[in-house]
């Protein structure tokens, strides 16, 4: 797994202030292409203005439902704002866009429509993942701080029972250990935020060497000994061919009394059959899950009759305002390449596979 060497403390602007319309005389042609549903979370007035201040912009919106019911091309645009809803950019996108040289993608991961023709193309893109973990990694140390504390346990049981719990004591955020699954860039930022606190950090990455875990503050130990350990473990791990199913019903047995597991990654790196039979027969255990595969789980599923298990439908990453910093990233990338100097968050070829 390649992962930067840090991550940057990344500061948004609260206003993005249009620039002279000098830009457009470079003859960049540019189009936005997402879900028509996003398109303004993630791309703002303010932001659309300021493109608009520094390419040529098409008027309309191009979401994947007007590219799929039509032949038509786009010669001459070279620039692709995009977002979530992309669609495959395969030998007949390249076709349809004979002259596109790059595409700023406002979101995470790219493996859905990044292929290996675009590569042979030669097309640049970058992207706002480290916008998008942002929020991620609110979510997880929220869920975190709260499961130390069994708070999902306490307010489930006060709601089915109606009246409080016998008195037991939760681990507490104090001296307690969590686990991280995976250090990219959710995962390193989970480590910065929980420096704060006073727990105990491991974690389990293969790719991530006891120097650069120092210096991220976490001990480095294997897949098994985070269940073992851990009073939380918090999975982080990328959708790859490799990770799916991973985490097997023996990690979970071998889990803590009163230990959480937490997964805002994918649901396909858990083998759920595995995990509904732990869960099932370990009351004591609790699972949160932002994510499932499938998603969201099937009618008849036990993930929804579980009494230790609490779902949400994949709120972790950026929603609401919280998209508009992706959107804004995308912009300052804009400069950057404009002015001809390196882009911050360029996605390369040999990592593109790895990133979550």
């Amino acid at each position: 797994m390649i992962h930067p060497t840090f991550l940057p403390d990344l500061e948004i602007k609260e206003d993005i202030i249009p620039v002279s319309n000098d830009y457009c005389a470079t003859g960049h042609q540019a189009l936005f292409f997402l879900c028509s549903h996003t398109f303004k979370d993630i791309y703002g007035l303010a932001e659309q203005t300021t493109l608009a201040n520094r390419v040529q912009t098409a008027s309309s919106l191009v979401t994947e439902e007007i590219y799929r019911s039509s032949s038509r091309t786009w010669p001459g645009i070279d620039i692709l704002f995009s977002g979530w809803g992309m669609t495959t950019c395969d030998a007949e996108f390249l076709e349809r866009f004979p002259d596109l040289k790059i595409i700023f993608y406002a979101g995470g991961t790219i493996r859905y429509f990044v292929t290996e023709a675009f590569w042979e193309r030669g097309i640049r893109i970058t992207t706002s993942a480290v916008a998008n973990a942002i929020p991620v990694s609110e979510y997880a140390l929220s869920q975190i701080l709260f499961s130390l504390k069994h708070g999902w346990q306490k307010s489930l049981y006060i709601r089915r029972h109606r009246h409080y719990p016998k008195h037991t004591v939760p681990p507490g955020a104090h001296g307690s250990v969590v686990g991280l699954i995976s250090l990219g860039m959710i995962g390193r930022l989970v480590a910065k935020r929980l420096k704060t606190f006073d727990v105990h950090v491991i974690a389990y990455d293969p790719f991530v060497g006891e120097e650069e875990a120092l210096h991220l503050g976490v001990g480095l130990v294997s897949l098994e000994e985070i269940f073992r350990r851990s009073d939380v473990v918090s999975c982080h791990t990328p959708d790859l061919k490799e990770t799916h199913g991973m985490i097997t019903a023996a990690h979970f047995e071998a889990m803590k009394s009163g230990g959480t597991f937490l997964n805002t990654a994918r649901g396909r790196v858990v083998d759920e059959t595995g995990m509904v039979d732990v869960l099932t027969k370990r009351p004591d255990l609790m699972a949160i899950l932002d994510v499932t595969h499938p998603e969201p789980p099937i009618e008849d599923s036990p993930l929804y009759d579980l009494e230790n298990v609490v779902l949400t439908p994949h709120i972790a990453g950026s929603i609401g305002m919280e998209c508009r910093r992706m959107g804004r990233i995308m912009v300052e990338e804009l400069d950057l390449y404009l002015a001809g100097r390196p882009l911050q968050y360029e996605v390369l070829r040999q990592q593109a596979r790895l990133l979550a």
